[in-house]
Parts: C-alpha cells; sequence; structure tokens
C-alpha cells in the first residue's frame, strides 16, 4: 500500500461526517428534515452582483488574471476598508483568494514553521487547527467561557502562552458562538502581540452581522502599531450571500502578502476572474444587502434564543453577531434513548436527526462537547417548527 504524507495522517476526521451522510442520505429518500446545521445565509446573491458576472461572461473575462487579484478589487477593498472603517492599506496590502479559508491557508503557510504554536480561542471555527497543523505549527487551545459570554481572559490567555507561540486567531463576531471580544480582551491581546513579536490573525468574515448599536470593537482600532503585526481576512461570502463564488481576501503588511502570492502562485493561481467580477460589484456597490440581512436575522435571533432559554436543562449566551446559536446542552448527557445513552454532542446531534428530524452541528466539532451549534439562516417557519421538535424529543429521553 503506498504511505500517506504525515500531514495528512495528522489531520482528524471531522466528527461531524457521519451526522451529516445521515442526514444527506434521509433527505435524500424523502425524509423531511429541518436543516439547522449550514453555515451561509439563506438569501440569494444580489441581483446586481449576479449580473455582474453574467457581464464578466458575455465581455468574455475568462482567462488569467494577477494572481493577488485583479487590480480594479484590490482597489475597491482598499476603499471600502477606508469608507467603513477609517483604515488606510494600499492595493499591494490586499490577496484576493479563492474564499476565506483559502486566504487562511495561504497565510498559515507563509507564516509558521515545525513548532511554531498558535493560540486558537475555543471554542472555534473547525478548520482553525488543521490548516495550522498543515503548515507544521501547534494549535494551543485557548478555553473561553460561558459564563464570561466567550470573551477572551487575559489570564488565561498569559498561560497559554510560551516562548514558542507565533500568533493568535481571533474570530469576533465567531462561528460557532456568535460572541464578541470587547475592548479589554484585545488591549490584552495586543499588549501581549507587541510584547512577544506575535502575529495576530483576525478573521472578520461576519463583521457586518453584529447586533445592536455599540461599534465592533477591532484589534486594530486599539493600537497604531498592531498595524504591522496584524492580518485582517474577510470576504463575500457571508455578508453578500456568495459562498458559491469562492472570493476571500487577506489585507496586512506588504512583505507577508507577497509571501502569500508565492504560495497562491504555484497552488491556485488566480481566483476566478468571473467571480472576481461579481465581487467587485459586491465591494465598490450598494451596501444594503447586507444590512437587510440583518435586519432579518434579528428577529430569528429573538425567537430561537427565547425558544431555546424556555426549555429545561438548557442555557444560551444570545449571540452579539452572525447567525449561530450555540446553546449548552449537557444536562440531556446522561439520559437515554431507549438502548442507548446519550454521552455527548454526537450522540445528541445523531438523536435529534432520528428523533426530531432536525440537522445541527455538535459541539465537538469545535472544541466543545457540552454545545450543539445551530444557524438561523432559515425561515421563521422552519425555526418555530425546529424548535417545537426539538423540545419535544428532549422530552422523550429518560433519565
Amino acid at each position: 500500500m503506498i504511505t500517506l504524507a504525515e500531514r495528512v495522517q495528522q489531520i482528524k476526521p471531522s466528527p461531524t461526517l457521519a451526522v451529516n451522510a445521515k442526514a444527506k442520505a434521509l433527505k435524500a429518500s424523502g425524509v423531511d428534515i429541518l436543516n439547522f446545521s449550514v453555515g451561509e445565509p439563506d438569501f440569494d446573491t444580489p441581483e446586481h452582483v449576479c449580473e455582474a458576472g453574467k457581464k464578466a461572461i458575455d465581455e468574455r473575462f475568462t482567462r488569467y488574471t494577477a494572481v493577488p487579484g485583479i487590480p480594479e478589487l484590490r482597489q475597491a477593498i482598499v476603499e471600502r476598508l477606508r469608507a467603513d472603517r477609517g483604515w488606510e492599506y494600499e492595493p499591494d496590502q490586499v490577496q484576493v483568494a479563492c474564499g476565506g479559508k483559502h486566504g487562511l491557508y495561504n497565510m498559515a503557510q507563509a507564516l509558521f514553521n515545525p513548532g511554531d504554536e498558535v493560540i486558537i480561542p475555543t471554542p472555534y471555527w473547525v478548520s482553525y487547527p488543521p490548516i495550522v497543523q498543515l503548515a507544521g505549527g501547534t494549535p494551543v487551545f485557548l478555553p473561553l467561557a460561558e459564563e464570561q459570554e466567550f470573551d477572551i481572559d487575559p489570564d488565561r490567555l498569559a498561560a497559554c502562552a510560551s516562548d514558542r507561540t507565533r500568533g493568535i486567531v481571533l474570530n469576533s463576531p465567531s462561528n460557532p458562538i456568535g460572541s464578541v471580544f470587547s475592548r479589554r480582551a484585545l488591549e490584552a491581546v495586543a499588549q501581549m502581540a507587541l510584547e512577544r513579536d506575535w502575529i495576530v490573525i483576525s478573521d472578520d468574515i461576519y463583521d457586518t452581522i453584529v447586533y445592536g448599536d455599540e461599534p465592533l470593537p477591532h484589534i486594530l482600532d486599539i493600537d497604531p502599531a498592531m498595524k504591522e503585526r496584524t492580518l485582517v481576512l474577510n470576504g463575500v461570502s457571508k455578508s453578500f450571500a456568495m459562498t458559491g463564488w469562492r472570493i476571500g481576501y487577506t489585507v496586512g503588511p506588504q512583505h507577508i502578502i507577497a509571501a502569500m502570492n508565492k504560495i497562491q502562485s504555484q497552488s491556485t493561481s488566480n481566483p476566478s476572474s468571473i467571480a472576481q467580477k461579481a465581487a467587485l460589484a459586491a465591494v465598490s456597490g450598494p451596501q444594503d444587502f447586507p444590512r437587510m440581512m440583518k435586519e432579518a436575522f434579528v428577529e430569528r435571533l429573538d425567537y430561537i434564543v427565547g425558544r431555546l432559554r424556555s426549555m429545561p436543562g438548557i442555557t444560551c449566551v444570545r449571540p452579539r453577531g452572525a447567525f449561530y446559536v450555540f446553546p449548552n446542552v449537557s444536562a440531556y448527557y446522561g439520559k437515554r434513548a431507549g438502548a442507548k445513552t446519550i454521552q455527548g454532542s454526537l450522540d445528541l446531534a445523531d438523536y435529534l436527526l432520528d428523533e426530531a428530524r432536525i440537522a445541527t452541528v455538535p459541539g465537538i466539532a469545535f472544541g466543545a462537547d457540552d454545545f450543539i451549534r445551530f444557524s438561523f439562516a432559515a425561515s421563521m417557519e422552519v425555526i418555530r417548527e425546529g424548535m417545537d421538535r426539538l423540545e419535544a424529543a428532549l422530552g422523550r429521553l429518560a433519565s
């Protein structure tokens, strides 16, 4: 048998694969599955964005482009950051990649060496640890406490740090929690980053979906010196319902972006020329679509949090951004479903799929087995029915 590379062998299969495969098989067989696992908006891509993609095809804009992305898109990203956040960048400090995940991969390959440690607040988005590992780095998990609304605790941060720490990943608003890091927490991160020469990777993919009137705290607004050691990753997938178009971007110090361009030039080359033109229309055009989505999500958020909190044994921190809720369901562990005992989030997700016909994501996939993630990027009708099914199914579990 041909031996696989060690880098592949250290990546563990997703613990959600079995649940996802089962959900798809049930749905394909005609079973009425309510899907709360999807991490994408349930809105169509805006018409003017689609038209820009069609126009690119009609005008035969279908050949290779510059590796970092077309100049006009990189310029539009610079102008959008200036208008929205007051940050000053140049186009050569921008890389456009094949989705936000691709940008993260390029970043890790350009920055991390074997033995480098990268702090990852936990619960985390599922791809952060493997992306660090594939670059030879070592993920170090920084636990976030539910009773602190999943904010970064400076003392815990200090305890995670070592002389091998190279950087930290920040995702605010976060997936899977929807939490937002406080200014106090970001000040602690900035202080340690400046003192210890860390790189900060700020994944801002949900930054247009923030609830409430308070401005979103950001590491770049803490200290001007952080600009030289921060990479900002973003994209159009969540803000413009363009998940399938696969356009993300990274902004940061020019020498790091240049290194990432080397990586991209030998892997994918440029992102899709057609998708880049669509992204240009999104970034440079009207910005009312993200606001419309956010307003629609508020009603769903209020309802799903209220329903979850009303169920016996469940606690749920109210998200301050994104479109996920992450309730603590551990009160149901140890209960029985027939002959089977629910021993963790994977068992409970499997039970809910069988008994309630609802698809969720078990918290173990995010490094937090006491929880389950629900996406509320679904219609109110689906959310109401799903919460009814959830409450009934949990009520059938035996002590």
